[in-house]
Order: C-alpha cells, then structure tokens, then sequence
C-alpha cells in the first residue's frame, strides 16, 4: 500500500499575487488560504516566494576510469563566517521556456565543464526548499565520452569562473561520508551514487 498525499493543487487559493522585488532574482508575495487536516480552511497568510525557475543538474560519471565530473565554483549564498564559499558540485543549469530537460543537461555540461556525454538516466526530482522557494530540480546522470578536467569554464558573461575536477567515484562516495558535500543536490546525485554505482558501471561499460 503506498501512501498518498492528504490534499493537492485545488485545495489552495491564491487571494493575491503580486511582485514584491525584481532583480537578478524575483520575489513574489503571496495572500493565500489552504485546506486544514483538521477541517476547514486556514486564515489568510502573506508569503513571500523566491522565484527561481526550474534546474536540471546531471553528475557526469565516467564507466571507463569510475570517476565523476564535479565543478568547482563561488556561491554567494554560501559565504557563512569562516566556510569557504567555494563549493563542489555536480553541472547544473536553468531551464529555459520551451527548453527539453535533456537539451539543458547536455548544454551546461559543456559549457561548464567541457563535457560530452552520451547517455543519461533521470535520478529524482526535488524541491530544495520549497517553504520559500518554488524552484524544481530535475537531476540526471550522465555517461561521459569526454570530459575536460582540469580546465577553467563557465560564461564570463554570467560571471562564472568554473575549475573541473575528475573525482574517483570511491573518493567521492568518501567526501560524502565525512559530510564534506554540503550542496543539497549534489548530495543526492552522490547518495544515488553510492546505490547504484556499481551496477551502473557494469551496464556502461
């Protein structure tokens, strides 16, 4: 028996949506009601959301040396006293409208680390924080055909300065256990892994 979720879509009314900032990023602020467990509907209650767009990210795998494809990158929302800023994760990208999952997944694998990849496999789909923010990220691993380690990449247009790494998938899996992998969906990406890995290696191989 699987478990189903109590309420869905029809069961929250948007009283009001308006733009409450327009940046580099957007904040909507919503009034809204929901449906109760306990019955009824809730009061009104203003939120504001973080709109983002939805995200693809892929961990290129390579079966061939059983290695990944992490980039290496400054987060700002990751400066928090003495952590470093910096931080090792799988390629992402944002979807653009109209754009396939597949396209993006193929395209920032290139552009951030040199990648090519000729196969992918859907992970999951999350929603990293979805009590402020309403992006969805749709997570893949990728078969490298080749792969630029150790380069430099990224758009200088869009400020990125990008350091690929080839990571042993064991030393990965290894950073994993020493909570050295702080980004939500790497993490995911590297727990499935962690699964799936060697299977995955004997059927790309």
């Amino acid at each position: 028996m699987s478990l189903e979720l109590t309420f869905g879509a029809r069961d929250v009314r948007v009283l009001e949506d308006v733009a409450a900032f327009s940046g580099h990023f957007s904040v909507r602020r919503l009034t809204l009601q929901h449906r109760c467990f306990g019955g009824g509907w809730s009061e009104p209650l203003v939120r504001e959301v973080f709109n983002r767009g939805d995200a693809v990210g892929v961990l290129p795998y390579d079966p061939v040396t059983d290695s990944v494809v992490l980039v290496e990158q400054f987060r700002a929302g990751a400066i928090r006293g003495q952590d470093s800023p910096w931080m090792l994760e799988l390629v992402a990208g944002v979807v653009e409208a109209g754009e396939r999952d597949e396209s993006v997944a193929h395209r920032e694998a290139m552009e951030e680390a040199g990648c090519e990849m000729s196969e992918l496999l859907p992970i999951a789909t999350v929603l990293p924080s979805a009590g402020a923010c309403n992006e969805q990220v749709r997570l893949f691993c990728g078969r490298v055909s080749r792969a630029s380690v150790g380069g430099i990449h990224g758009l200088a247009a869009e400020g990125e300065d990008i350091l690929v790494h080839g990571v042993p998938r064991l030393e990965a899996l290894e950073l994993l256990a020493r909570d050295r992998v702080p980004n939500g969906h790497t993490l995911i990406a590297l727990q499935w892994l962690q699964i799936h890995g060697a299977e995955l290696r004997r059927r790309w191989s």
